[in-house]
């Protein structure tokens, strides 16, 4: 209509002007209503400011404040004490902003995060529990694995029909006594990782346990990716028809990760190279195979250094220290 008005007030005709504008005629024509003017009418049911602190007073009163509305509405009824409906006792609520859980809360402290480095293989081992179907649905074969992280070397794994922290101890004496005692001992917080035999053992041999924070899988990502490299390998099985053969898979599946397996996490190099102190003779080698390739091709290649992914592998980390990293950015 502002464009049609602006036509008029140039003189344009009425017909010319509104099919100009793009309005109807009759529209042009049809008068507008005068505005109306509407009283605010208050509802006859309202609660007076008085009724409504009433309420309020009796929802915080010390007999109640720690019950839910619907509590306290009842319990004055039985009193023989009607303030208003329950849903005007919510409303009062709202309008105070008290609409939220009445009672004391319980209150956590938060979880101290896991911070761990390892610059040499031993320093810390990280281990944990999968499950292995058997050949019925519903068995279950128990795998314990543990890795130094540092080299992601599979320092020993056990696979047994249930699972046990006297079974957990006899598979850490076994490794300790091969690769000697770490510092470090980290775990989720399963019934076996937190159990007393197994504190009583790292006690003992005064080895430090650390534990991942309640359903943070990421506090403990060596085990997780191992577990994960290994199930969803092609030659994983969907059932294991026997103990016997899920020991035997599991043991194949230790040499090949420990010996075989190039892992991206170490720059490539196999675990045992890493864990056994080969990795700089292979890198040198590695280094003098691209140096020759350099010298024959020059044209091949844009830069003279090698590349990183072929370094040797430096300190592991679970949740890397603040103090590490600020002198990285430093």
């Amino acid at each position: 209509m502002a464009a049609y008005q602006g036509l008029r007030e140039q003189l344009v005709p009425t017909r010319q002007a509104a099919a100009l504008a793009g309005v109807s005629r009759t529209t042009v024509y049809r008068k507008p209503a005068p505005p109306r003017e509407t009283a605010a009418v208050t509802p006859p049911n309202k609660l007076s400011p008085v009724e409504r602190a009433a309420i309020l007073a009796a929802l915080n009163a010390p007999e109640f404040v720690d019950l839910a509305p619907m509590q306290v509405y009842a319990k004055l009824l039985d009193a023989g004490v009607y303030l208003g409906s329950l849903s005007t006792f919510y409303r009062v609520l709202e309008e105070n902003k008290q609409v939220k859980e009445r009672r004391r809360l319980a209150k956590h402290p938060p979880r101290t995060v896991p911070e761990l480095v390892a610059t040499a293989p031993g320093q810390v081992l990280t281990w944990d529990i999968t499950k292995l179907a058997g050949p019925v649905k519903g068995k279950y074969f128990d795998c314990y694995m543990m890795v130094d992280i540092h080299s992601r070397f599979i320092v020993g794994a056990h696979v047994h029909a249930s699972e046990s922290a006297v079974l957990a101890v006899e598979m850490m004496k076994e490794i300790f006594g091969i690769h000697g005692i770490p510092d470090v001992v980290h775990a989720d917080r399963g019934t076996s990782m937190t159990s007393k035999t197994v504190a009583a053992l790292l006690s003992d041999l005064e080895v430090t346990r650390s534990h991942s924070r309640p359903r943070v899988s990421n506090d403990n990502p060596y085990s997780e990716s191992l577990f994960k490299t290994m199930k969803y390998g092609p030659m994983f099985p969907e059932r294991f028809a026997s103990l016997g053969d899920a020991r035997a898979f599991i043991s194949e599946f230790v040499d090949w990760y420990n010996h075989d397996h190039q892992h991206s996490g170490i720059d490539f190099h196999t675990a045992a190279n890493v864990h056994y102190g080969l990795a700089d003779g292979v890198a040198k080698q590695r280094s003098e195979t691209l140096a020759a390739a350099r010298a024959s091709h020059p044209n091949r290649f844009t830069k003279t250094t090698d590349p990183k992914i072929l370094a040797l592998p430096g300190p592991a980390w679970i949740n890397q220290p603040k103090e590490n990293t600020e002198k990285l950015t430093a």
